[in-house]
């Protein structure tokens, strides 16, 4: 790189741009709300299915007990839809084209596969990936705490049934929160999270997934502006941790780390990668790597 770039006090984005990456910053599309909004909608209606499924009604026999899925889905549509507005939000303040969330209807427990944003220009600088990176787990992680902890304490205490059902994993979050919420647990029983519980249980461990510090995740994006040079390094730990725990824990993590080396384990350099992360980014960063090792669950599920 030419060196009268570094040499000023003020980088000449606009020059950089122009010359070393053949970009320029575009002019903010019209967004697209239309599409967006009926897949919200379906899939609303899909996560009410799935969450009066959950409370022992069949709202396809008996549309009339379909409201019973309101609280499921309630909640986890708004631990969703608060994650990716916190992306798209934070992408619009710092001048990165970006869509409105696309939500993903499925027939599964859950009734969904999640949401995304799809970025549409490059990133300005590390600060800027702290903030977008971080924005959407941040949010989704102020919405998820208060329902899991409203959720526990309303949930019904049963017996323990060995081998029966899905068993559900405890991050350190969850055990900590049971332990000053339900301190009531007798012997022989244990919390059977209700609804809301559930769904605040799947927002924290939808956060956790999203903050591993690889790639094009939400993890990835703080890692690389954190830790620069040893990011490369950190991506890789965290690839074989994954395929680790899913060979002596739960099988899926193997797949998920699929995804992501088919996706790719580098990080994309931001537009000006010179600029120092701020003492608020380092904070707001480091409070994200906290969040992942309190809401990670090695395994999440069993008894499946």
């Amino acid at each position: 790189m030419n060196r009268d770039y570094l040499d000023n006090s003020q980088i000449d984005l606009e020059r950089l741009h122009d010359d070393y990456y053949g970009w320029k910053q575009p002019e903010k599309p019209k967004i697209k709300v239309l599409t967006p909004l009926i897949l919200f909608l379906i899939t609303f209606v899909v996560v009410v299915l799935a969450g009066a499924f959950q409370y022992g009604v069949n709202p396809l026999s008996d549309p009339s007990e379909a409201y019973k899925g309101l609280p499921f889905a309630l909640v986890l549509m708004s631990i969703l839809l608060s994650h990716e507005m916190g992306h798209f939000l934070m992408s619009r303040y710092h001048n990165v084209v970006a869509t409105l969330p696309y939500f993903i209807p499925a027939p599964n427990i859950l009734g969904t596969f999640g949401a995304f944003i799809r970025m549409k220009s490059p990133i300005p600088d590390r600060n800027a990936l702290v903030d977008i990176g971080a924005a959407g787990p941040l949010a989704g992680f102020m919405v998820a705490l208060p329902a899991l902890i409203i959720g526990i304490k309303l949930s019904p205490l049963v017996p323990v049934v060995s081998g029966s059902g899905i068993k559900l994993g405890d991050s350190l979050l969850v055990k900590l929160i049971s332990s000053i919420v339900r301190p009531d647990v007798p012997p022989g029983y244990e919390i059977g999270l209700n609804p809301i519980a559930f769904a605040g249980w799947i927002g924290m461990f939808v956060t956790a997934m999203n903050l591993i510090p690889i790639g094009q995740l939400d993890g990835g994006h703080i890692a690389y502006a954190l830790f620069g040079k040893w990011y490369n390094l950190i991506a890789r730990l965290a690839l074989i941790t994954l395929v680790i725990i899913g060979i002596w824990g739960w099988e899926v993590w193997l797949f998920w780390a699929l995804i992501i080396l088919i996706l790719g384990i580098r990080h994309p350099s931001p537009i000006d990668p010179f600029q120092p992360l701020d003492i608020k980014r380092k904070l707001i960063a480091w409070l994200s790597m906290i969040i992942l090792v309190i809401t990670f669950i090695p395994v999440p599920f069993s008894g499946l």
